[in-house]
C-alpha cells in the first residue's frame, strides 16, 4: 500500500479518517470497505462541509454521464450512513435538507488543504465582535482565564460601563475552545422574571409550550460543553438566580458568563467588578500624550474618529477631553454618547453643556446614588441635545420590546409632521448616535439599549403619548400578523424567520391592551391574530392561556363580535386538544365553534371546527363518532371551491378508516393524497402540523399492516428525515411516535426502536410536548421488557402508564397496552394479563378501535394457552384474530396469528395442517424478508415440512 501520508491528507471526523487521493476510509487506523458509490458521495461532500450541495449536482459529479434517477443517490446515501454508524441522533455526519439536496455535518478536525475545508458557523448568534476594545484588555484575559478556573463568572458593574462589550468580547475569545457551543441570552427584553427560562429555552433554538422548560434545558445541555452569555440580568434576579445556580450545579459541563448590576448572590458565583475606564487626572498642563494615555480618553477621541473621520486631538482641546471624561466617571456608553455630540457642537462646546446636565457634586456623592443614576444624567444629558423630531421618535421606539424592523420603526415614529422619509432619516441619526444599534442578520433590524429604552419610555410617559404610541405598536402587530396568515405558501423555516422573532412584541402589545390603560377589544383582535404563530411554533400552552383571557374580556352580548369568539374559541379548543390531549373541555369549546360557523355561513371555520371534534374523538377512543365528523367534513369540503379541502378531507377520512380497522380503504384514501401533496398549500389555520409530512407516518402503518414491510420502512427512514429537517416540534415528535418506534418494533428491530425511543423523549422533553413524552416513557420501558430485562422493564413498564393517567386512552397507547398483559403470560401471570385483555377488549369493542384487534385476540389465546385453557377455546381465540386481520386487509396481523396457530398446531401434532396455514398467509407477502416475524414463519416451515 502507498504511503498515505506522502501521497493524501486526511480528512478527520469522528473516529474516521478518510484520504481522498487514495479512495481510502478508515475507522480507528482500520481499513473501512463500502462501496465505490458511496465513498464517492463521502469525498464530493467533504470537499465543501457544511454546505448543501444540491442532489442533482451530487447526481452529476457521481455518475457523469451516465442517466440515473434520484432513487439510486438515496441508495448509496443510506449506504454510506450505515457504514459510518449516522444515528441520526447524537452521531450526524450527513443531513437530508428537504427539497435542496445533502450536507456534510460532522466536525472536522486537522482538515486537508487540498479539500479548503471550512469550520461550519456555530448554531448561536453572537452579536458581531467589537472592532476595537479600549482599555480592557487585561480584564478580558482575567475573565476568560477565570472561565477556565470557575464556570459561573458575573460581571458586575453600572449601566453603561461596558459590561456587555467585555462579556462579547471573551465569548468570542473563547468560541473555538467550546467548539463553537457559545449563546448569547438577552434578558433586557423581558418584562416578567418568570421568563427567563423560556428566553434560554428560545436563545437555544428550543420551543417550549409548558409551564415549566427547565427538565428541556437541562436535558438539552447535557449533551456538550456550553457557554451561556447571560446579558442585562438584573431585572430578573428574583428567579435567574436560582435557575442559573441549579443549571451550573446540574450540567457539569456548563459555563455561564452573566453581566448583571450586582451580583447573583448564587452558590458557585464567581463576582469580576468592571470599575469605570481610567480617566486623566484633573491638572492643568496635561499634554495631549499624558491624556490619550487613559482609555478613557482614547474610547472618546476614537469614537469622535468613528463619526467625522479622521481626527487629531490638539493640544487646546486635550484638557477639555479630559473633564469630559472625568465628569462622566469613566461610564463607556456616557463617553459614546459625547462624542456623538462633537461633530455638532465640538469639543469646547460639548464641555460646556455638561456643565447643566452633571454637577461636580454629582461626581463626588457616586457612592450613595444608585449606579444607574450616573447613566440616567447621561442619557437625559444626550436626550437633551437631540432636535425635537429626534427626541420624539425615540420616545416612539421606545414602545419596543427587543429588536424591530424598520417598517415597523416607520409605522410606529412617523406623523405630527414627521413623514417616513424623515423619520427614516432621524432614525439613521439616532444610530449614528449610539441611541439605537443596529443587529446583522437576514433582515435588518433595530434596538433600544435596555437602559436607553427605559429612559425614553419613562420620556414618553411623561408626554402624555404614551397610550396613542402602544395603541400604534399594537395595531401594527395586529395588522403585521393579519397578513402573515396570508402567506400559506412560504415554508415554515422562512416564514418563522420573518414572524417569530416578533413574539416579545406581541407579548407586550397583548400586556398593554389588556392592562387598564389599554384597549381590550385591539388586544382580543390582536390575540385572534397571534393563533397561527402560537401554532406553527408549538407553543400551545401560551395560546391556551391568551385566548381564554381574551374570551373573558369578550362581553357576552357585545354586536358584531361573533366572528372573533369563533376565532378564540376555535384556538382554544385546538391548544386543549393538541396540548393535552384527552382534555374534557375541548369538545364543548370546538362544538360552540362549530354553532357559530355555522351560524357565519364560514366555510374555512366550519372545517377547522369539524377536523378538530374528529380528532377529539380519536383521542378520546370514539372512532364511529369519528368517521361521522369526518364524513361531514367531507361534505363540506366538496362545495369548496378550494380543491385542498378534499385533500384534508381524504386525509382525515384515511386516519379514522385506519383505526375503525379498514386498512384497505384507508390506503385508497392516503395513496389519493399523497399523489396530490405536490399541489398542497399549507393551511395553518386547518392543520397545525406539516401535512406532508404528517401523511407520510400514516401511510407508512397502513403500508405495514398490508404487509409491505420493505416499503413502509424505506418511507418512515425518508420521513424521519423530512420531519427533522421540517423544524416543527411537533410534526417530529408524530413522525417519530407515529410510524418509526412502532414500525421498529414490530419489524423486531429493538435497536432501532430503542433509538427512535430516546430520540422521541429527548426531543419531547426538550420542547416541553408533554403527551409524547408521556408516551416515549412508557415505550421505552416496553423495549427493556422486549430486551429481557423483564425484572426491571415491567415494573416501570406499569408505573408509566399509570403516570400517563387518561392519556392512557389515546390510540398510541394501545400497543403498550396490550404487549404489558402478554408480558404477563410470559411472567407466569397469565391471569393478570388475562384480565388486562379483556379490559382493553371491551374498550375497542365499545368505541370501535379495531386497528389493534387481531393482536389483542390473538394476545388473549396465548395467554388462554399459558392459562391451560381448553385447547379449543385457545384454537378458536387464534382463528378469529385471523379472520378479523383478513376482512381488515392486515396481513401483518394475519403472519402473527399464523405463527400462533402454526406453534399451536405442532404441539398437538397437526404439523401438515400448520404448515399449510403458514404457507398460506406467507405466499403473498413478498416483502419483509428481514423482519422478525417473517423469518419465524420461514423457519417454522421449513421445520414442519422436514
Amino acid at each position: 500500500m502507498p504511503d498515505k501520508n506522502n501521497q493524501d491528507s486526511a480528512v478527520s471526523f469522528g473516529p474516521f479518517r478518510l484520504f481522498p487521493k487514495s479512495r481510502l476510509l478508515e475507522r480507528d487506523g482500520v481499513p473501512l470497505h463500502i462501496g465505490g458509490r458511496a465513498l464517492d458521495i463521502l469525498i464530493v461532500l467533504a470537499e465543501r462541509p457544511g454546505e448543501v450541495i444540491d442532489k442533482r449536482e451530487l447526481v452529476k459529479r457521481i455518475w457523469a454521464d451516465v442517466h440515473v434517477d434520484e432513487g439510486s443517490l438515496r441508495f448509496h446515501i443510506a449506504a454510506l450512513r450505515k457504514a459510518l454508524g449516522d444515528t441520526g441522533k447524537s452521531t450526524r455526519y450527513v443531513v437530508n435538507v428537504a427539497g435542496r439536496g445533502y450536507c456534510f455535518a460532522a466536525p472536522l478536525a486537522q482538515p486537508a488543504p487540498p479539500l479548503a475545508i471550512e469550520t461550519a458557523s456555530p448554531r448561536s448568534l453572537l452579536p458581531p465582535p467589537i472592532a476595537k476594545m479600549i482599555g480592557r484588555d487585561d480584564v478580558i484575559e482575567k475573565i476568560s482565564s477565570g472561565l477556565s478556573l470557575y464556570r459561573f463568572v458575573t460581571v458586575v458593574g453600572p449601566g453603561g460601563i461596558g459590561k456587555t462589550a467585555v462579556a462579547i468580547t471573551v465569548a468570542h475569545r473563547r468560541s473555538a475552545d467550546f467548539r463553537g457551543q457559545v449563546f448569547y441570552v438577552d434578558f433586557g427584553p423581558v418584562r416578567d422574571p418568570n421568563l427567563a427560562a423560556t428566553t434560554i429555552a428560545s436563545a437555544l433554538g428550543l420551543t417550549t409550550n409548558a409551564d415549566d422548560p427547565i427538565p428541556a434545558l437541562l436535558t438539552h445541555l447535557q449533551a456538550r460543553s456550553t457557554l451561556l452569555i447571560f446579558d442585562s440580568c438584573e431585572h430578573v434576579l428574583e428567579t435567574l438566580a436560582s435557575l442559573a445556580e441549579r443549571l451550573v450545579r446540574d450540567v457539569p459541563q456548563l459555563h455561564v458568563l452573566a453581566t448583571s448590576r450586582e451580583s447573583f448572590r448564587s452558590e458557585g458565583e464567581r463576582i469580576f467588578r468592571l470599575y469605570p475606564l481610567d480617566c486623566p487626572p484633573q491638572r492643568d498642563d496635561l499634554s495631549v500624550a499624558e491624556v490619550l494615555a487613559f482609555p478613557a480618553a482614547q474610547l472618546f477621541v476614537e469614537r469622535i474618529a468613528q463619526g467625522s473621520g479622521s481626527f487629531e486631538l490638539s493640544a487646546e482641546e486635550a484638557p477639555f477631553v479630559a473633564d469630559i471624561c472625568r465628569r462622566l466617571d469613566g461610564i463607556a456608553l456616557a463617553i459614546e454618547l459625547a462624542a456623538g455630540r462633537v461633530n455638532a457642537y465640538g469639543i469646547a462646546g460639548t464641555a460646556s453643556l455638561l456643565d447643566s446636565r452633571f454637577s461636580l457634586q454629582w461626581r463626588g456623592r457616586r457612592t450613595a446614588i444608585p449606579r444607574h443614576q450616573t447613566l440616567s444624567a447621561a442619557l437625559d444629558w444626550s436626550y437633551d441635545l437631540l432636535p425635537e423630531s429626534e427626541s420624539a421618535i425615540l420616545r416612539r421606539l421606545s414602545v419596543f420590546v427587543g429588536p424591530f424592523t424598520a417598517e415597523a420603526a416607520v409605522a410606529i415614529a412617523s406623523g405630527d409632521g414627521l413623514n417616513p422619509a424623515e423619520t427614516s432619516e432621524a432614525i439613521d441619526n439616532l444610530v449614528t448616535k449610539s441611541l439605537i444599534s443596529t443587529s446583522s442578520g437576514r433582515t435588518l433590524r433595530y434596538r433600544l439599549l435596555d437602559t436607553t429604552r427605559t429612559y425614553a419610555f419613562g420620556k414618553l410617559a411623561a408626554s402624555g403619548d404614551a397610550r396613542r404610541v402602544a395603541q400604534l405598536h399594537a395595531e401594527h402587530f395586529r395588522d403585521l400578523l393579519h397578513r402573515a396568515e396570508t402567506e400559506t405558501s412560504t415554508p415554515l423555516h422562512a416564514w418563522l424567520n420573518l414572524y417569530g422573532g416578533e413574539l416579545d412584541n406581541l407579548r407586550a402589545a397583548m400586556d398593554w391592551a389588556f392592562s387598564p390603560e389599554g384597549d381590550a377589544p385591539l388586544g382580543i383582535a390582536l390575540t385572534a391574530a397571534t393563533v397561527t404563530l402560537w401554532v406553527r411554533l408549538s407553543l400551545f400552552a401560551e395560546c391556551r392561556e391568551r385566548t381564554r383571557a381574551a374570551l373573558a374580556a369578550l362581553e357576552d352580548k357585545a354586536s358584531g363580535t361573533d366572528r372573533l369568539r369563533m376565532q378564540l374559541l376555535a384556538a382554544l379548543g385546538w391548544s386543549l386538544m393538541y396540548g393535552e390531549g384527552r382534555a374534557r373541555e375541548a369538545r364543548p369549546i370546538l362544538e360552540a365553534t362549530l354553532e357559530l360557523a355555522e351560524r357565519l355561513d364560514d366555510k374555512d371555520f366550519r372545517l377547522r371546527a369539524l377536523w378538530g371534534l374528529c380528532i377529539d374523538q380519536f383521542n378520546n377512543g370514539e372512532f364511529g363518532r369519528a368517521r361521522a365528523l369526518a364524513e361531514r367534513f367531507t361534505t363540506t369540503a366538496t362545495s369548496s371551491s378550494d380543491k385542498t379541502d378534499l385533500m384534508l378531507a381524504d386525509r382525515l377520512m384515511a386516519v379514522a378508516l385506519h383505526y375503525l380497522g379498514d386498512q384497505t380503504e384507508a390506503r385508497v384514501r392516503i395513496d389519493r393524497v399523497n399523489v396530490a401533496l405536490h399541489m398542497l398549500a399549507e393551511k395553518p389555520k386547518i392543520f397545525p402540523l406539516d401535512l406532508r409530512v404528517s401523511t407520510q407516518y400514516f401511510r407508512a402503518r397502513i403500508l405495514w399492516l398490508q404487509g409491505l414491510a420493505d416499503q413502509a420502512l424505506e418511507l418512515a427512514a425518508d420521513n424521519i428525515e423530512e420531519g427533522r429537517a421540517n423544524g416543527h416540534a411537533l410534526t417530529f415528535c408524530s413522525v417519530l411516535g407515529q410510524s418509526a418506534c412502532l414500525l421498529a418494533f414490530f419489524a423486531g428491530d429493538y435497536d432501532a426502536a430503542q433509538r427512535y425511543g430516546t430520540e422521541l423523549l429527548v426531543h419531547a422533553e426538550r420542547h416541553s410536548i408533554r403527551l409524547w413524552a408521556l408516551w416515549a416513557r412508557a415505550f421505552n420501558a416496553m423495549i427493556i421488557v422486549k430486551r429481557g430485562d423483564v425484572e426491571t422493564g415491567m415494573p416501570l413498564l406499569r408505573d408509566e402508564l399509570n403516570r400517563a393517567g387518561d392519556a392512557r386512552f389515546l390510540p398510541r397507547f394501545l400497543p403498550l397496552l396490550g404487549e404489558l398483559s402478554a408480558r404477563f403470560g410470559e411472567a407466569g401471570q397469565a391471569d393478570r394479563g388475562l384480565a388486562g385483555i379483556e379490559d382493553i377488549l371491551k374498550r375497542c369493542n365499545d368505541r370501535q378501535e379495531r386497528w389493534y384487534l387481531p393482536e389483542l385476540i390473538r394476545i388473549k389465546g396465548e395467554l388462554l394457552l399459558k392459562d391451560a385453557q381448553n385447547p379449543s377455546t385457545v384454537e378458536a381465540c387464534f382463528r378469529e384474530a385471523m379472520e378479523i386481520a383478513s376482512q381488515q386487509g392486515a396481513r401483518f396481523w394475519e403472519l402473527r396469528c399464523a405463527i400462533s396457530i402454526a406453534r399451536f398446531g405442532m404441539a398437538q401434532g397437526r404439523n401438515a395442517e400448520a404448515a399449510e396455514v403458514l404457507e398460506d398467509v406467507c405466499r403473498p407477502l413478498t416483502e419483509g424478508a428481514g423482519i422478525a416475524d417473517i423469518r419465524v414463519a420461514r423457519g417454522l416451515i421449513e421445520q414442519l415440512r422436514h
